[in-house]
């Protein structure tokens, strides 16, 4: 009986070890593509969407065109990996602002402005993000792929609404009060990013601080009423 049960062992064993020369690959595989990201990037902040090819991406990456099309298969999908890149970073800032946080109010404000200090700090995210590089629209990502997108950029504004609720505003209103701010933020940043916040002599971190503790006002009023 014992006998028997040693190859078993054996064979789990074997089973669940992972090949070094495996490992290597996928790491080998990793740094590489991860290369052509970057080279993508710089590529798409240079020169647009339109202007970019595989080719150039390659040639930046150092790489072969073949080589490239092992990784991606348009120059619209390394795209669409940039910008799910962008949002997880965007997500995981949001998740760090909230963590160890109960209180609503102080959640709110650390959603919130975790969510406007990623892309203040990040312009070239929020091209990416609202699809600047390639004007205005999402053009070449399969819907599937731009919901996919969408529900990232939802995820990170969930937060927020959450801790509208929390306060005491019903499911719509938080809704639209999340809407409102993020109509907010933007705009803030794309003032801030061309520089066209000067002609006002203000300041987007300030402006959006305002904002911010105008919506926490409006917050504990309509939970009161």
């Amino acid at each position: 009986m014992a006998r028997s049960s040693a190859p078993t062992r054996r064979s789990t064993v074997q089973q669940d070890s992972t090949d070094p020369r495996d490992l290597r690959h996928q790491a080998l595989a990793d740094v590489r593509r991860q290369s052509v990201l970057d080279a993508a990037r710089a590529t798409f902040v240079e020169l647009g969407m339109e202007k970019t090819s595989m080719r150039l991406i390659a040639q930046r990456a150092g790489y072969t065109v073949g080589a490239l099309y092992s990784y991606f298969a348009s120059k619209e999908e390394v795209y669409g990996a940039l910008l799910a890149e962008s949002l997880e970073r965007l997500n995981q800032r949001v998740r760090q602002a909230l963590d160890g946080v109960a209180d609503p109010a102080q959640r709110l404000r650390g959603s919130a402005t975790a969510f406007f200090g990623f892309y203040r700090e990040n312009p070239r995210d929020l091209d990416l993000g609202f699809y600047l590089f390639q004007g205005m629209t999402p053009r070449g990502l399969t819907p599937e792929l731009n919901e996919k997108l969408n529900a990232r950029l939802r995820d990170a504004l969930q937060p927020t609404q959450e801790a509208l609720q929390e306060l005491g505003l019903p499911t719509q209103r938080a809704l639209e009060e999340v809407t409102a701010l993020f109509a907010h933020t933007v705009g803030l940043l794309v003032l801030s990013h061309t520089g066209r916040i000067r002609m006002f002599k203000q300041a987007s971190q300030d402006l959006f601080n305002t904002y911010l503790q105008q919506l926490l006002g409006r917050t504990s009023a309509g939970a009161k009423g």
